[in-house]
């Protein structure tokens, strides 16, 4: 059984990200909890026998299996990346300029990417090339190529920015960028090509 994470420690901490928001947030990450647990339980009681293409429980229990566990961890790893805390390590910000050429290319493709979706942008690090890399994901499961190491999630959903910004995603943006929790990404990054 998945137990949600409490991030009422940034109740309070952010810049242009209201508590209300938050809090409006946290209450849509516990409802994937749910979910996943719900449909866990369910898949382990249901025949597999009747599976198929087209339909059958099993089936489509399999199919959103993905979305409610992503909609769980990327949430995870948004809140986990916010409340500003240091900056870039050294090391991350020489991948950054190795993948993108510089900081402000990098923070120009992170807004181009998340114009461009209305789901997620990930910055991952690729175990395949050694080099960072921005996706956009579609709905929670759709989008993220094999072989990547989650290094910052940024939430593009219009539940993460509507009751502070309406549909005003550019002001939500510059928010986000202001709110990164550095510790976090230069430590998910130092694993990640650590490895």
């Amino acid at each position: 059984m998945v137990e949600a994470k409490n991030f009422d420690h940034l109740i309070g901490r952010l810049k242009g990200i209201s508590d209300k928001q938050l809090q409006a947030h946290f209450g849509l990450y516990q409802g994937y909890v749910k979910k996943l647990n719900e449909i866990r339980e369910k898949l382990a009681k249901t025949d597999t026998s009747l599976s198929n293409y087209s339909f059958g429980d099993f089936s489509e229990l399999k199919r959103r299996e993905a979305v409610a566990f992503n909609g769980t961890y990327l949430h995870e790893l948004y809140f986990e990346n916010l409340e500003l805390k240091k900056i870039p390590s050294q090391e991350l910000k020489k991948a950054v300029e190795n993948a993108w050429g510089s900081w402000e290319k990098f923070e120009a493709d992170l807004k181009g990417s998340a114009a461009s979706t209305p789901g997620w942008v990930v910055v991952t690090w690729d175990y395949t090339d050694k080099k960072l890399h921005t996706y956009i994901l579609f709905e929670h499961h759709i989008g993220l190529p094999a072989h990547q190491y989650i290094v910052l999630a940024l939430d593009c959903w219009e539940h993460a920015f509507m009751i502070d910004y309406g549909t005003n995603k550019a002001d939500y943006l510059k928010a986000f960028l202001e709110n990164v929790n550095w510790e976090v990404v230069n430590k998910r990054f130092k694993n990640a090509s650590n490895c």
